[in-house]
């Protein structure tokens, strides 16, 4: 910044030599103009790093010569007036100054108007990356100490905050640790889940898959506002989390998380949330309608039905509508039918495009280079949603008194380590879960369920197991190993456990009307 061209664009170039010797003594370097078109041959000339403009100047306005500056230069212009009439602001804002001092200013104004604009990036890395390594020791101790449900909430909450702040840095000399904390803590938490999963679909203080409509829609049913609950499959907290600011100026927004069943897979996740039960109940009390892993035909093809037996064992008997979006089309034409769902106490909408993303990440070259990681991942997700007929629809909902509730059911994580797996050919194919008969597999890597029961899972035979993969591996059988190794590398997959998949928002939204 030392050495920064300035230009300072005044009628009364006079009254300036006080700010230009002070500015000069700190080592920038100033060049001063008396009016409009003067700035303009100068600016075409040379590249200045910041400019100042006196508002009220004869002959072509202040407005007037950043209209033509602009069209010229995107260096930051500082507006300098004695007006201050709104409306006179209203315009200079609207012509994108970067700043706005009101006369008299003093050198340290001028100063730290310089600093803001120019160093604004430089101050806010050094500060960021200060503030987390004096987070650093409390988030490891947390990783080395966290047992509850609650305090693996409080700690994801945590390590998401910093990723996405220290990853919109310039200069985040700090992102690589705070990703090895992150592997720490997914390592951590794979350990207590394998431990404690058990226990924790048991108690009835834990928000999960197949008690969260009834703990967290049903409640707000009977409020005679319509209700929306929004369920984008695939949807992790990161994603949740960068989308959310686009939704600040129009909801107050309660943010919570919840936590997926294993496993995390749509089948058994959504399937769960509508019926309000465990697969295993779900299979013991629909048999005709759920399908085991390796039976051939849509595993999801009947939660409107569970979604009905549900709410006629909550003593709900309103109508309802059930909406499942598969492209841009189907959700056009949903917000077409805004009134009609503004008439009806409960809508469901199931939003698949996030789960179409992360598979085309496989299947399609393109977007596994436009996704690379786990950064490009949610900018691809923030620029569909920021383009789709969700977001219209959200921006209309806000006008109106109704309940908004948005989660997902299940999220997804990036895959880099391989997993041999064998078994017979009834095993089923997901890459971060298997249930079979005769599977061998590396122990480290899994959490294996000899008795499916214990975990509230349903046995497709009497020997049947489950295997759930650790954070980052994905299993590939030993026939044509390099090949699908090699094919599966970094593309985003579920079913198994980390905190990616298991973690999820769990988000109301209140209009501010």
């Amino acid at each position: 910044m030392k050495s920064a061209k300035i230009l300072w664009i005044d009628d009364e170039v006079d009254s300036l030599k006080s700010h230009i010797l002070f500015l000069t003594n700190k080592g920038f370097s100033v060049q001063t103009v008396s009016n409009g078109y003067d700035a303009i041959k100068i600016i075409n000339e040379i590249q200045f790093d910041i400019i100042f403009l006196d508002e009220n100047m004869p002959g072509l306005t202040g407005l007037e010569t950043l209209e033509k500056i602009k069209e010229v230069t995107n260096s930051p212009v500082i507006m300098i007036t004695k007006n201050e009439q709104e409306h006179i602001m209203e315009d200079a804002i609207g012509a994108k100054i970067s700043d706005y001092l009101i006369k008299p200013v003093n050198p340290n104004q001028v100063l730290l108007s310089i600093k803001k604009n120019l160093e604004f990036s430089q101050l806010i890395n050094h500060k960021t990356n200060l503030i987390y390594q004096r987070e650093f020791m409390s988030i490891s101790s947390m990783i080395n100490s966290v047992e509850s449900p609650n305090e693996w909430i409080e700690l994801y909450k945590k390590i998401v905050y910093w990723e996405l702040e220290l990853e919109s840095l310039d200069e985040n000399q700090m992102l690589d640790v705070l990703l090895n904390q992150k592997k720490d803590a997914n390592n951590n938490f794979f350990k207590n889940v394998k431990k404690n999963y058990h226990k924790w679909i048991e108690q009835d203080n834990i928000i999960m898959s197949n008690n969260l409509f009834e703990k967290s829609i049903f409640p707000v049913l009977s409020s005679n506002k319509p209700t929306f609950f929004l369920l984008i499959d695939n949807l992790r907290y990161d994603q949740w989390k960068i989308i959310q600011p686009h939704l600040d100026p129009f909801f107050n927004i309660d943010d919570k998380l919840c936590f997926s069943i294993l496993p995390t897979a749509t089948q058994y996740c959504r399937n769960s949330i509508f019926a309000g039960m465990m697969p295993d109940e779900i299979k013991h009390s629909f048999p005709s309608l759920w399908l085991d892993d390796h039976q051939e035909g849509g595993k999801n093809m009947h939660e409107k039905d569970f979604l009905s037996s549900l709410l006629l064992k909550l003593e709900y008997q309103s109508d309802f509508s059930f909406n499942k979006i598969f492209n841009n089309d189907h959700g056009v034409k949903l917000l077409d039918r805004i009134n009609e769902l503004l008439n009806k106490s409960l809508n469901v909408i199931i939003y698949n495009f996030v789960d179409i993303l992360s598979h085309a990440k496989t299947d399609l070259k393109m977007i596994k280079e436009l996704a690379i990681n786990d950064k490009a991942y949610r900018d691809l997700t923030l620029t569909w949603f920021k383009n789709s007929p969700l977001f219209d629809l959200l921006k209309k909902l806000s006008s109106h008194d109704c309940n908004i509730i948005i989660t997902s059911d299940h999220g997804t994580i990036n895959v880099s380590e391989p997993s041999r797996v064998v078994g017979e050919k009834t095993i089923s194919s997901n890459l971060r879960y298997k249930t079979g008969k005769k599977m061998k597999f590396e122990n480290k890597d899994v959490l294996w369920v000899q008795n499916p029961q214990n975990f509230r899972l349903p046995s497709s035979s009497v020997s049947a197991a489950y295997i759930f993969a650790s954070p980052n591996k994905y299993f590939v059988y030993p026939n044509n190993y390099n090949h699908y190794a090699h094919h599966y590398i970094n593309t985003y997959q579920h079913g198994g456990i980390s905190m990616e998949e298991m973690m999820l928002p769990l988000v109301s939204l209140k209009s501010k009307l």
